[in-house]
């Protein structure tokens, strides 16, 4: 009777933990979408608190009639596909020769990679770096300092590990050499952890917005998370928005539905790819426990 009633109370507990965490994280998420398509009037008067009150995509409309928005979307098309596919080259190369026990110095050189987990230069000495090379105020630089983040290149490694090593061994005796055994052999194998890669990578390529502050001094290259930003932060880009509803009803569209309109287009392509891909998140965060 007493081991009924307490998992009883240990459901109930979990349940409603749960719940409080689904209420938590999704109402910002239907607010934020809530202003966005409410009427301006419902919006200025403060009536929206969850459902939309009314309905209306001027917000929309004059978001998408921004032309510096559509530079800034195409922006971070550009850098998401480009840096994430420059990631996924590059961490399964460094990977590769890491999970091989023929590689003598493999001990050696991910100690190193593991290092600079814990202990790096500092931003100071990594804009000299950048700048010094010829990357500062190029789409580059926001690609090539970040090809290898050495979380994902342990995942890669400890997946690469799992593989029969008699597939390399048989691979050898057959004459193959190692690029061919990696792209013959490896790469059909790991298609698994190439998905979770390109996810991880992917997301915080889209989501990233610090280091473009850091090197791209031209806006016309900034990323639409550097526009929101500016957008939400800054005053010179609130009055811009501002300016942008000009007569009649339009001048009823406060900033702040706006801003919030902006929020949604920055976040809609994350938020219509990762129902396809969630399920390899609990994937990527298992590989990387397998072993060491």
């Amino acid at each position: 009777m007493k081991a009924k009633t307490y998992d009883r109370f240990y459901y109930f507990a979990v349940y409603g933990l749960v719940a409080l965490a689904i209420i938590v994280t999704l109402y910002p998420f239907l607010y934020v979408i809530s202003m966005s398509i409410s009427a301006p009037e419902a919006v200025a008067a403060k009536k929206v608190f969850l459902w939309p009150v009314g309905f209306s995509t001027l917000a929309y409309e004059r978001v998408f009639q921004n032309r510096q928005i559509w530079n800034a979307f195409y922006n971070s098309v550009w850098y998401t596909v480009v840096a994430t596919l420059g990631n996924l080259i590059f961490t399964v190369l460094g990977a590769y020769p890491l999970a091989r026990p023929r590689f003598f110095a493999r001990k050696f050189f991910m100690g190193i990679f593991v290092f600079t987990m814990f202990f790096w230069g500092g931003i100071v000495p990594f804009f000299v770096v950048v700048n010094k090379v010829g990357l500062y105020n190029t789409r580059w630089a926001l690609v090539i300092p970040y090809l290898i983040e050495t979380w994902n290149l342990v995942i890669c490694r400890t997946f690469l590990q799992s593989l029969p090593e008699e597939l390399y061994e048989s691979a050898k005796i057959d004459g193959a050499n190692e690029l061919r055994i990696l792209w013959k052999i490896t790469l059909p194998l790991s298609k698994q952890i190439i998905a979770v890669l390109a996810l991880f990578y992917g997301i915080s390529n889209w989501n990233g917005w610090f280091a473009a502050v850091l090197f791209l001094a031209n806006s016309k290259l900034h990323p639409i998370q550097v526009y929101l930003k500016n957008v939400l932060l800054s005053g010179s880009s609130a009055e811009a928005m501002m300016s942008w509803a000009q007569m009649g009803r339009s001048a009823l569209l406060s900033t702040l539905q706006l801003k919030y309109a902006l929020i949604v287009v920055a976040s809609l392509p994350i938020i219509l790819i990762y129902p396809f891909v969630q399920r390899y998140f609990e994937k990527g965060v298992m590989l990387g426990s397998l072993k060491g």
